[in-house]
């Protein structure tokens, strides 16, 4: 096990540092540049055609996460991609938004989000080695806080920076990318406070070494973790998705919530209550497990969308019902991370988590498509009784995937590994 000189296991606060980034870019894009866009001459659809650029190489990332594992160490791909993080969001910031420019916009947004791939696949990787399993619950709350805190500088700091710094009143308003860039190298000094991971198999050619990174994947996607960590990522559960609905304008009215609750509630207090509980949900998990607790949150989640749905309709009860949604949704986030590092083990780290981050995406985006569809034709309370049953739902098909596994390994215990990979 790696650990810091001292001897110890590095502090968690570390990965939650050093995972900022990550979570920026994600939040200046979908919040920051999505707001401005209309103030600039775009549309709503241009907005959600930048924001698909960001969104889609993470969807994709698994295809080159062997790349971060086979090449560089840790350290060296996380140096590499902070700084094209730091460039990409300033170059985001720095091009005018208008029509003409919104080809390039894509190209940069597309660009810098590739760059924040890699930087996550080297947190991942410098976590999966230096985090013993009875540390990875408290571990994996630290690193969702740093993701979803970062969420909301990105988004949050980000969007105040672009309208109220002197360069506001501009197309392209820098100084806001400049200083979140700025910021993105600073945290890199918290590599300090992490011992470095080499690659795999760095002895045996890329070619070859890709190649036994994908056989470490398929033995760990054979196991039964690997297997319950697939279904997971798949099934109608903690998803999340219902504050993008609850965010809309017309949805929000139906509460009495303007446009300045809806920035506050759904921008910076997201980031922090949703990190809040990602910390609490890593304490919860070094102490009662992942799995539990990720079950535990899938209720939770259908309690505050079904009472949601039968509190009265204001803005209080808007503010109120949101952030305690969002706090879990962090404590999920986290249950998750630990459920995949029990099931990754070590070796191709990068690759295997990535695989699992990328399938997590799926019912991110179909739960948004059958909310939305939901709030259509049942109205805001069909949709969230919508959103309370579909994580009841897939609790119970979870439920029922585990039972069938665990009786499929017991009567074929050489066609399936019943235990994860180290």
């Amino acid at each position: 096990m790696a650990t810091t000189a001292s001897g110890r296991s590095p502090h968690p606060i570390a990965f939650a540092i050093l995972i900022i980034p990550f979570g920026a870019m994600s939040g200046y894009v979908t919040v920051a540049m999505a707001f401005l866009c209309t103030r600039f001459q775009l549309t709503v659809q241009d907005g959600a055609v930048l924001i698909a650029s960001g969104i889609f190489p993470h969807v994709w990332k698994f295809l080159w996460a062997p790349i971060a594992d086979t090449t560089l160490t840790r350290k060296k791909w996380y140096l590499l991609s902070v700084v094209g993080c730091a460039v990409g969001i300033a170059a985001m910031s720095a091009v005018p938004m208008s029509r003409a420019n919104l080809h390039l916009l894509q190209v940069v947004i597309f660009t810098a989000n590739l760059a924040s791939t890699f930087l996550g696949m080297a947190v991942e990787g410098l976590m999966a080695h230096s985090t013993p399993p009875e540390r990875r619950g408290r571990v994996g709350g630290w690193f969702q806080a740093g993701n979803l805190g970062g969420n909301g500088l990105g988004g949050g700091a980000g969007l105040w920076m672009a309208t109220n710094l002197p360069s506001h009143e501009s197309p392209a308003p820098w100084m806001a990318g400049a200083i979140l860039g700025g910021c993105f190298l600073l945290g890199a000094t918290a590599l300090r406070m992490v011992p470095d991971a080499k690659a795999d198999r760095r002895d045996s050619g890329l070619v070859r070494a890709i190649a036994g990174v994908a056989g470490d994947m398929w033995t760990m996607v054979k196991s039964k973790a690997g297997m319950l960590c697939a279904a997971l990522c798949l099934l109608p559960m903690n998803s999340g998705t219902a504050t993008n609905i609850l965010g809309q304008a017309e949805v929000a009215a139906k509460w009495g919530a303007n446009e300045d609750t809806v920035a506050l509630v759904n921008g910076v207090l997201n980031g922090v209550i949703s990190a809040a509980g990602c910390l609490v949900a890593g304490e919860l998990c070094a102490r009662l497990g992942s799995k539990r607790v990720y079950a535990a949150t899938a209720v939770l989640l259908a309690c505050v969308s079904v009472g949601m749905a039968f509190a009265p309709f204001t803005r209080q009860n808007f503010v109120i019902f949101t952030l305690l949604y969002v706090f879990v949704v962090g404590l999920s986030y986290t249950a998750f991370t630990g459920f995949v590092l029990d099931a990754i083990g070590k070796s191709a780290a990068a690759t295997k988590y990535n695989a699992f981050a990328s399938l997590s995406n799926a019912p991110i985006s179909y739960m948004g498509l059958i909310l939305a569809w939901a709030q259509t034709r049942f109205g805001e309370r069909g949709m969230l009784l919508t959103d309370a049953g579909s994580n009841i739902a897939g609790l119970v098909v979870l439920g029922m995937i585990a039972l069938a596994i665990g009786r499929f390994v017991r009567e074929n215990p050489r066609e399936l590994a019943d235990a994860a990979p180290v």
